[in-house]
């Protein structure tokens, strides 16, 4: 925000040099991003007149003057403008001068006569003829009244101002505008805070509540609609003095009417909006929600669609405003308009916000609104740009206000504690001088019940804590001596979860795995990629409202596709090999459309390639498993319905019966999506059933004092029969003294009958309390050939 210091010094009489203010109101929290000097450039450009006018022997267009610039030596300067004659007081740009732009001015010779400067347009001081109305469109500029001669023409034309450029941030609504800089410099130094005295004579006839009515069908979304009414009116442009402020606010003079608002809206932070009351069908203000479909052309000539989300300004018939924002062209004020309506309204912040998006159109007025605007500061801004109306001629104010305000909002009591602030800020400031910093932020204060009234324009001010901020930034932050931190400390550590994700990780790490970190949005294009079937659950997904396209619109409730789309890039660069792991979420919808928050399920996805196969890929599973002391209760068995894997060449996996994911190679099919032109294999892991499962808990036995006895087994079974159902009936029918069952070979070869194949065990028993006979363990051996015989149809292999 810009703040002219011109304008700041009429509330607060700061005296400091600008570079020592700039230094002081940044300490006091009002962060100053830069400084410009308006008029800083100009330089030995002065007032002359112009004594007389000669026409220039070798040039038809030029003529040559004489100027008194009040040295005593009269100049002869050269010029082409049409639209000078004998006795103008005119801006002159002496040798070695500066202009606008930076450029500089020297003694010269034109067309045989030395020109010793240039008289200036309005252009070459860095105005326009929003500055000056009375300035020509094409020429040098001519002083409407005579003026002492020789005086710098930045003084005369009162052009010179120092702008500060202040960065305001967000939770401080009142430090959007020029009073509300005031207060913090007049606070900063210890000043009267100089509040404009508003006075309106209302000379008018009539009423103004009965010339307008009012009604509000959304207080949430407005609170407040204050009006006041204006007849007489006189169109035209607004003194110097306003337009000069406006213009080093960043504001582009309009009219008297409009800059009346733009200058109330910069000085109190308050927008404004003024209507031609004879364009309000029944004279009749309806503040309600848009209707489907509705239109409006705003006053940049763009026509913006509505929808009942959004706010309006209307009559019976039409949008007249979209509230906030933007007046309607069809209530704009006109050079014939007779009487105008000032609306001074408070609309809902992020309503505002979400309406500016929406329609594309981010304004003075809407920056402000959504931040959120005090109510209470409506009706001084009404009644302050009635008293500019009175004061510029351009009108006469109704008698009366028509103020709708169904929920008025009060002021509100803080209790503080000067100790505890002391002790908070780990400062020695007297009660008194804490006082005092509240009184000159306006708020009221009660020394013996240790309470203070905030005004209801600071919103941030919550807390005692927030009353602690106030003291220390008016106090000096570079008065408050560094302390050590006071109190019981406390040691931070990961919860078990996180320590079992860490664990995770490291072993995939240690398996020679990169982790990888893919989007969690993506296209629904990626369940065709996949194979997915149509009538899936899976493709019931959270849609993103505001996607950055359709390729991210909506959330993954499968883990693989950003893995599968890092193998691709790693295959299609040569690389030779690679293996990734990632632990995200994914997110899966409980009802659509969403009533509440679907459920983030966190999955570890392992992808690979190159030279590792499905057993690779089952031995890293194993090896996790074991690391999280659950190797023993996982199971590996056949998985063949997810449509992206090969059936094939699956397995499900699962703890205490328990599916927790799967693993296995990826589908010929689905790899030729992502082209990925060789084998490829993924495992999937519900992170949250590993951690439920783990047992880091270790515990350790003796080494046996007893020796085991081991005996082989060969048995022909037939290949579909899988290692696993023979390790489950070993394991069943083992008995008490069973210690372990080991695979050492399978085999199908030219001795082997087709359709067959040869699976070798070795098969360990022991006991703790004594060494074993070979009695002891002949009747578990054959029951362990009999359950497989029975079961499994295997045979015992006699060669």
């Amino acid at each position: 925000m810009d703040v002219p210091m011109s304008w700041l010094k009429e509330y607060a009489k700061v005296t400091a040099p600008i570079g020592e203010f700039i230094e002081d109101i940044t300490m006091t929290g009002s962060k100053v991003e830069g400084v410009t000097y308006m008029g800083g450039e100009l330089k030995n450009i002065v007032t002359g007149r112009i004594t007389s006018i000669e026409k220039h022997p070798d040039a038809d267009k030029l003529v040559v003057c004489k100027i008194d610039v009040g040295s005593g030596k009269e100049l002869t300067i050269v010029t082409g403008a049409p639209n000078v004659k004998e006795g103008d007081y005119v801006p002159v740009a002496l040798d070695d001068s500066v202009i606008a732009g930076g450029k500089e001015i020297h003694t010269g010779n034109l067309r045989g006569v030395e020109s010793e400067g240039m008289l200036c347009s309005i252009e070459e001081l860095g105005c326009d003829r929003h500055d000056f109305p009375e300035a020509p469109e094409y020429g040098i500029y001519i002083f409407p009244e005579p003026v002492e001669l020789g005086k710098d023409v930045a003084d005369v034309m009162d052009l010179k101002d120092e702008v500060v450029e202040y960065e305001i941030t967000s939770n401080r609504p009142d430090c959007f505008s020029i009073l509300g800089i005031a207060r913090e410099a007049a606070a900063t130094y210890k000043l009267p805070f100089l509040y404009p005295e508003i006075k309106v004579k209302e000379e008018a006839e009539g009423r103004t509540e009965d010339l307008i009515s009012v009604d509000i069908m959304n207080p949430t979304l407005c609170p407040r609609y204050v009006a006041r009414a204006v007849k007489n009116v006189k169109i035209g442009p607004s003194p110097r003095w306003m337009r000069k402020r406006l213009r080093a606010a960043g504001v582009r003079p309009i009219n008297n009417i409009v800059d009346i608002t733009n200058y109330v809206m910069l000085e109190m932070g308050q927008p404004m909006h003024a209507f031609d009351v004879d364009t309000i069908k029944d004279r009749h203000i309806i503040v309600r929600n848009a209707k489907e479909g509705e239109t409006i052309t705003t006053l940049d000539g763009q026509v913006r669609n509505l929808d009942p989300s959004m706010l309006v300004i209307s009559d019976p018939e039409k949008a007249v405003a979209i509230a906030g924002v933007m007046g309607g062209e069809n209530s704009m004020i006109s050079e014939s308009a007779e009487a105008v309506l000032f609306e001074s309204a408070n609309f809902e912040g992020s309503n505002v916000r979400i309406t500016a998006k929406k329609v594309g159109l981010r304004t003075d007025a809407s920056s402000k609104f959504e931040k959120g605007l005090d109510p209470n500061l409506a009706l001084e801004a009404v009644n302050r740009a009635a008293q500019l109306v009175e004061e510029l001629g351009c009108g006469q104010i109704v008698p009366g206000i028509v103020d709708c305000y169904p929920n008025k909002r009060e002021s509100w009591e803080l209790t503080y504690s000067p100790e505890w602030i002391n002790k908070f800020l780990g400062t020695d400031i007297s009660e008194e001088e804490m006082q005092r910093t509240f009184e000159r932020l306006e708020m009221k204060v009660d020394p013996v019940a240790h309470k203070v009234v905030v005004p209801t324009f600071r919103p941030d001010l919550e807390a005692q804590a927030d009353l602690a901020e106030e003291v220390a930034r008016f106090y000096g932050y570079d008065k408050i001596q560094p302390t050590l931190a006071s109190g019981t400390p406390t040691v931070g550590k990961k919860t078990y979860s996180q320590n079992i994700t860490t664990l995770v990780k490291d072993t995939m790490i240690a398996e020679g795995l990169c982790e990888a970190m893919t989007y969690s949005f993506e296209s629904p294009k990626v369940f065709d990629k996949l194979l997915i079937p149509a009538d899936s659950p899976l493709r019931r997904t959270v849609t993103i409202s505001n996607p950055l396209g359709e390729d991210f619109s909506v959330m993954r409730t499968v883990s693989i596709n950003g893995i599968l789309n890092s193998l691709s890039t790693n295959y299609n660069r040569r690389n030779e090999s690679a293996g990734l792991f990632e632990v995200a979420k994914v997110y899966l919808p409980k009802s659509l459309p969403l009533t509440e928050l679907p459920d983030e399920v966190p999955t570890l996805t392992v992808g690979m390639y190159g030279k590792m196969d499905f057993y690779d890929l089952k031995g890293i599973v194993e090896h996790l498993m074991s690391v999280l002391g659950i190797g023993d209760k996982a199971e590996y068995t056949t998985e063949t319905g997810l449509s992206w894997m090969h059936p094939g060449r699956t397995a499900s996996v699962s703890i205490d019966g328990k599916t927790v994911g799967y693993l296995g190679e990826l589908h010929p099919a689905v790899a030729k999506n992502y082209e990925i032109g060789t084998k490829a294999y993924l495992a999937v892991l519900n992170m949250e059933e590993l951690i439920d499962a783990s047992n880091l808990v270790s515990v350790y036995q003796p080494l046996p004092k007893f020796p085991a006895i081991t005996r082989d087994i060969a048995m022909l079974v037939k290949e579909d029969v899988t290692v696993k159902q023979i390790a489950d009936e070993i394991r069943k029918n083992g008995g008490a003294y069973l210690e372990s069952a080991t695979l050492f070979d399978v085999y199908q070869g030219e001795q082997i009958e087709e359709g067959y194949k040869s699976v070798a065990y070795s098969i360990s028993f022991r006991s703790a309390e004594r060494t074993l006979a070979d009695t002891d363990v002949a009747e578990a051996m054959q029951a362990i050939l009999d359950g497989l015989a029975r079961e499994l149809g295997a045979q015992l292999r006699d060669k």
